[in-house]
């Protein structure tokens, strides 16, 4: 079985660019002043919100993967250990982005929109995994636990 769908998170893409022209409007201003360091850390910011901009899920035989942008935050679940799948709501409070929601102790990985997919564990943990395409997401890891 195989599995791989990309969800856009266009608000990031519109954060990235709003924020890339913010500091390139602080960078000529600072003319010659520019410090090294300030200009690092734009590029260092530049780069985590870059990694926000899609979300990469991939189904193999054995894991179910999450994969924020080009790789740097990313996730694997074992299939076998996934008791449950089914789709839910997420609400504006929960945020975009990788979230820990205290109230139920559930981690959160989204990029835009409020279909998401929740998963259990065997451990008893849940875990909450956003995508566009939610329904087939849901059908393929049924597929897979109920074997």
């Amino acid at each position: 079985m195989q599995y791989n769908h990309t969800q856009i998170g266009r608000l990031m893409i519109f954060v990235f660019a709003l924020t890339a022209i913010l500091f390139a409007g602080i960078f000529v201003a600072g003319g010659e002043e520019m410090n090294l360091g300030i200009l690092a850390f734009m590029i260092f910011i530049l780069f985590i919100i870059a990694s926000f901009g899609t979300l990469t899920v991939m189904i193999d035989g054995e894991y179910l993967r999450i994969k924020f942008g080009y790789g740097i935050f990313q996730k694997k679940f074992k299939l076998s250990e996934i008791v449950s799948a089914k789709t839910e709501k997420h609400k504006w409070y929960h945020g975009w982005g990788i979230r820990y929601w205290i109230p139920t102790g559930m981690w959160i990985f989204n990029v835009s929109g409020w279909d998401v997919l929740e998963i259990e564990m065997t451990s008893g943990k849940k875990y909450r995994i956003g995508s566009d395409e939610v329904e087939g997401l849901v059908k393929e890891i049924k597929m897979v636990i109920t074997k």
